[in-house]
């Protein structure tokens, strides 16, 4: 496959799964202590991959739970953040000047502080509690999903509020094959993908439900970010809101598609698509065998799915219009 090195996936998939000992640790002491409240904190991508987490937790658990934009809870504080809090954050840099700023400022109210980084020397590693699993720009999401999803059932788990938590952390103890297979099939659809639209400079993109952050994810930080593409996001149900005005015949549509209870909501958009678009690409991770995931767990491990599906789109995107992934302008380059 294109751009795929099996080595290097095999390291940060294998590393993430293998992680489970360490959240299992930390999920008993952060138990044991006591908590009324989550926060899920990041910066662009890394916010927008605490999303799944919140929609899951609300779903599943009494608990109140908020996914924050790190700069915005500094700035704005909550009332809710307190010593009887949990605050998760993320940075692979472990650098991310908003959110090491989030996680100093958590510290200083006496939160308990676990943080996912790639690396153990970053400023994010000060946390309580550290998870470090390397990982490139390309596999980071898989990464970061595969680690809050084992955090956040092993935490729901604890609470009594998800009885199969053992069951789904072993059939994810090493998902390298089933997300390599999910690359392999997924890859002709990506190459002919980016064939066809290596000269388009719009793309609509709808998704919902836990794979609502990846939609919005996939806008920002890869279209627009790495391919410098013109985007709109918006979420399946809010479609119908305002936004589906903006389709035309041969608008490029891409629809993330998962096997959660919110999977109707993408199916009425689906249904529009199919009457007033010519251009609509679909992902849809029922299209996916996931060998060994039991199909009760089919909606939860859907943004897992996703991250391994689009990696193809992104490096056939780089190819045909010959946009290197890692191009940028501003971010990281200039001061802001």
């Amino acid at each position: 496959m294109l751009g795929f090195d099996a080595d290097l996936y095999q390291r940060v998939i294998g590393g993430a799964a293998a992680l489970r000992p360490r959240i299992d640790a930390i999920v008993d002491e952060v138990t044991a202590q006591g908590y009324d409240s989550i926060f899920l904190i990041g910066s662009g991508g890394s916010y927008a991959a605490m999303w799944p987490y919140e929609h899951v937790i609300t779903r599943l658990s009494t608990v109140p739970v908020r996914s924050a934009i790190a700069a915005e809870l500094v700035v704005t504080g909550d009332p809710r953040l307190t010593e009887r809090s949990i605050a998760v954050f993320s940075s692979l840099s472990g650098t991310t000047r908003e959110t090491v700023a989030a996680l100093e400022y958590c510290r200083e109210r006496g939160v308990t502080t676990i943080a996912l980084t790639g690396y153990a020397d970053s400023p994010i590693a000060a946390a309580d509690h550290v998870l470090v699993n390397w990982a490139d720009d390309e596999t980071a999401s898989e990464s970061v999903d595969i680690q809050m999803l084992l955090l956040t059932a092993a935490l729901l788990n604890r609470r009594g509020e998800f009885d199969e938590y053992e069951r789904l952390a072993d059939e994810l103890s090493d998902p390298t094959p089933l997300l390599t297979a999910v690359q392999r099939q997924a890859d002709p659809i990506a190459e002919a993908f980016a064939k066809r639209h290596a000269e388009t400079g719009y793309h609509f993109l709808v998704g919902a439900g836990n794979l609502w952050g990846f939609t919005y994810n996939y806008s920002m930080c890869i279209l627009e970010e790495m391919q410098w593409l013109h985007t709109t996001r918006v979420h399946g149900a809010e479609f119908f809101h305002g936004s589906l005005e903006l389709i035309e015949r041969d608008t490029s549509l891409m629809l993330f598609v998962g096997e959660d209870e919110t999977r109707p909501i993408m199916d009425r958009v689906r249904r529009f698509a199919e009457t007033y678009n010519d251009e609509t690409t679909v992902i849809d991770t029922a299209d996916y065998p996931l060998e060994g995931i039991s199909p009760q767990f089919r909606g939860l491990v859907a943004p897992i799915v996703v991250d391994a599906i689009t990696i193809r789109f992104s490096k056939h995107l780089e190819a045909a219009r010959n946009h290197d992934l890692t191009t940028r302008r501003y971010y990281r380059k200039v001061e802001y």
